[in-house]
């Protein structure tokens, strides 16, 4: 069996992978840099290659296109700790098998290598231009938000029908015009309509254009926004809101490819990517007889689903500091920035607005707040208030455990159960009552467990949190693993280490 390569110039990264892929007795060679991976493969290749992106002298993505140039059938994982947008899709253009943000987890990293060595063949082809324009509206470190990244880079090549879902404010328009400027349509238009925006007797002469006379008021030939988006890509926005009637008539188009204007008798083709969004629930409705299932069929073709932003905490700092940003170029003022305990007020919001309403929180903050460093009170009054109880206790950022080189997490230390967690929250932050029982039993000098007081509070810690996000989600692991962070396999070891297959 040939060995698989790791090229990394962080020493730690290479030290965990090869010990990890040594456990399971894969074979493994691993280099600091591209350069000395690029001379050894004139002798000889990998099963499977593993490149950092950003390294001294050439990239990872220099050494992608190098190997596939020669040797295509190499499965190449790219890892980054600059997990953007650009950068997924760049890597499964280039012909990445898959693409890995740091932090990882590192079964998650074993089991997919040992995925691509069963495979050995690349998920993307190669070849196409890659795009280095941004999109930075479109940003996220959360686990959720690099799964949709990584949906962007396999579509980046297809003019699949998509339908994204999600709350109001997720950014559904921006995933949109993110798969088309990744897309070969690229060039031309990107055409939206949000269906419920207009009038239902407007609405078909908006999709499809009218003839001149075709009704009161219809002085010269309109051109509908099928023929706008001719060559491009369609967004219909609010896609549930849509007439009956109408459905059927986008039904027919998406079938067959022709359509007519409104009082019009020749067909026109429509060569158009449609890309539609929802925030209402498609199979409950098409239930209730108020969404045609053909349709729904013809659409769901490739579904992406957006997060609220209550499931990607971690990302609000990030989201923020953008956002006061922008403000602050769009009011030529300085950019202004939040305390530390307004950050972590603000991380603990509810966010029914999700991304959009953070959006608008920081330009009230740019407008209003007095000083260049935002406190807590200068903070809207919704913002001062704690975040209520739902499931798991929010966590403030500064009390985030730290994570090591490969993205493992160190538990903090605690004894309390995972009903104090859920209950005492709401009257007293979890932090100081993990403080306050360190404190007695250190104090009352109690017994010491087998393990250590370190291990046991440790463990106590991860049984309380894992116990309580498995009730919160019903058993479901891998949501439950989502919601904390923390990849599948580990979920799925944690469970067992700590007995908690009743908690399923």
């Amino acid at each position: 069996m040939k060995p698989v390569w790791i090229i990394d110039d962080d020493q730690s990264i290479r030290w965990v992978l090869e010990k990890a892929l040594s456990k399971q007795q894969v074979p493994c060679r691993v280099f600091s840099d591209a350069h000395s991976a690029l001379d050894a493969l004139d002798s000889e290749q990998p099963q499977v290659l593993v490149s950092d992106i950003r390294m001294p002298g050439d990239s990872g993505f220099d050494l992608l296109e190098r190997v596939k140039q020669r040797w295509p059938d190499i499965p190449v994982i790219v890892m980054t700790a600059y997990s953007d947008l650009d950068s997924a899709v760049s890597a499964f253009q280039g012909g990445a098998f898959e693409y890995l943000p740091k932090p990882f987890d590192v079964d998650a990293a074993v089991t997919l290598i040992r995925r691509a060595l069963a495979d050995g063949t690349p998920a993307a082809g190669h070849g196409a231009g890659v795009s280095m324009e941004t999109l930075p509206e479109l940003l996220g470190q959360a686990s959720v938000m690099q799964d949709m990244f990584r949906a962007i880079g396999r579509l980046s090549q297809s003019s699949a029908t998509v339908l994204i879902t999600g709350e109001s404010g997720t950014g559904k328009e921006l995933v949109a015009r993110a798969l088309h400027r990744h897309s070969p349509r690229a060039k031309m238009a990107f055409v939206a309509l949000n269906t419920a925006a207009i009038p239902r007797d407007l609405l078909e002469s908006e999709l499809f254009g009218h003839e001149r006379g075709a009704f009161t008021g219809a002085q010269s030939t309109r051109r509908g926004r099928f023929e706008q988006a001719e060559g491009g890509t369609l967004f219909l926005d609010e896609i549930g809101d849509m007439p009956l009637d109408l459905q059927t008539r986008l039904l027919r188009v998406l079938s067959d490819g022709h359509y007519y204007r409104v009082g019009g008798h020749a067909p026109l083709k429509a060569d158009v990517r449609v890309i539609a969004a929802t925030h209402q629930d498609l199979e409950s409705r098409v239930r209730a007889g108020q969404f045609r299932e053909d349709l729904f069929h013809r659409l769901n073709v490739i579904r992406l689903k957006l997060p609220p932003l209550r499931e990607r905490r971690d990302d609000i700092p990030l989201l923020i500091r953008h956002f006061l940003k922008k403000s602050a170029q769009d009011l030529k003022v300085e950019t202004k920035q939040l305390s530390a305990e307004a950050m972590a007020a603000v991380t603990q919001m509810s966010f029914p607005g999700n991304v959009r309403q953070l959006e608008n929180l920081c330009h009230w903050l740019t407008v209003m707040a007095p000083g260049q460093v935002v406190r807590v009170e200068d903070l809207p009054e919704e913002a001062q208030r704690p975040a209520a109880v739902q499931g798991l206790a929010p966590v403030a950022q500064q009390d985030s455990p730290p994570r090591s080189a490969a993205g493992i997490e160190t538990a903090g230390v605690a004894v309390i159960g995972a009903s104090a967690i859920v209950d005492g929250a709401a009257a007293q932050a979890w932090q100081e009552l993990l403080r306050q029982e360190v404190a007695r039993a250190l104090s009352a000098n109690d017994p010491l467990p087998a393990e250590g007081r370190m291990h046991a509070w440790a463990k106590e810690f991860e049984t309380a949190v894992l116990a309580v996000a498995l009730r919160h989600t019903r058993g479901r692991r891998i949501e439950a693993a989502q919601l904390l962070g923390i990849g599948r396999n580990t979920m799925t070891r944690k469970i067992a280490e700590l007995h908690l297959e009743d908690d399923i």
